[in-house]
């Protein structure tokens, strides 16, 4: 039986770059309405503001916005264009951030395999994992990076590392969560059948639990890149670390009276920064499209 014919109307819609981009107009409509219609002074409850002001030096238009990216950095002769500038430190904070994604991956997937393994691991890790992540980040960064700074390794501890770290504290945390429920996931008469078998625990979790694990996993790593973007843009704001994202956001949010535009560029950067390492590890999992019959939604 020969499957419908979709119209090209509805296979448009359905496409995920037309639906990117029209959601990404909406948001700037949304933007321009708001600084048309709002307060020029937002709007506070008591003495915090919920709504941010509506002027030039606070909300620029997106059109200022988009063009500011196409001019030179400073008026230095030598000065390049922003969106040059922004994407070489973005170059920087995605090094960084692959590095401490696959700390995450890694440590977060050891960890599910041991509360998998043993209960009484699962019952004592577990809500340390969950706890783990109230810390806040911005506290942590400069602990890091002292603890780091007095390590006796062999080698000398570069201020990157201690971002690398850092963005694979938040990079674990998912890993650990969907990684402990694929591995729960399989029925209980399969793993019974594979006792019937006679395999041992390491057998069943390599043809059994790991395989079922997949469609868990892979959302689970992509929202790990995303963390690890914003560890590592959040850990150079904290740590002064030079030529990433987050220095330069630190940077640029001086020229925020005189330039409005300019600070929302580094911005922009890690956003984008965030869903190419999501799409990134998208197209890494497509090599395990055979264990991806259901994926499970995150």
């Amino acid at each position: 039986m020969s499957e419908p014919v979709t119209s090209l109307p509805t296979r448009v819609l359905r496409s995920r770059v037309v639906v990117a981009v029209a959601a990404t107009l909406a948001l700037a409509a949304l933007w321009e309405l708001y600084k048309l219609l709002g307060p020029d002074d937002g709007w506070s409850l008591g003495e915090t503001r919920m709504l941010p002001r509506t002027g030039d030096l606070a909300m620029p238009h997106t059109w200022e916005m988009v063009g500011r990216l196409f001019e030179p950095v400073s008026g230095a002769k030598d000065a390049v264009v922003l969106w040059l500038a922004v994407v070489q430190a973005g170059m920087t904070s995605l090094g960084i951030a692959a590095v401490g994604w696959v700390l995450g991956v890694t440590v977060g997937v050891l960890l599910a395999v041991a509360m998998q393994r043993l209960r009484v691991v699962e019952s004592a890790v577990l809500p340390l994992v969950i706890l783990s992540q109230t810390v806040p980040l911005i506290a942590l960064a400069p602990l890091v990076r002292s603890w780091g700074s007095q390590l006796e390794l062999g080698f000398e501890w570069m201020p990157w590392m201690s971002v690398a770290v850092i963005a694979s504290y938040l990079a674990f945390f998912p890993v650990a969560v969907g990684m402990l429920r694929g591995l729960q996931s399989p029925d209980t008469i399969h793993v019974e059948l594979m006792a019937a078998y006679g395999a041992g625990w390491w057998a069943t979790l390599v043809r059994l639990r790991l395989p079922a694990s997949v469609p868990y996993l892979l959302p689970a790593m992509r929202l790990a890149a995303a963390n690890a973007v914003i560890g590592t843009v959040v850990a150079e704001v904290a740590t002064g670390m030079p030529g990433g994202l987050g220095r330069m956001i630190l940077e640029f949010a001086n020229f925020a009276a005189s330039d409005p535009a300019k600070p929302w560029a580094p911005i922009f950067g890690a956003v984008a920064l965030g869903l190419l390492a999501a799409g990134l590890v998208a197209l890494l999992g497509r090599s395990l499209g055979r264990y991806r019959r259901v994926e499970v939604a995150r």
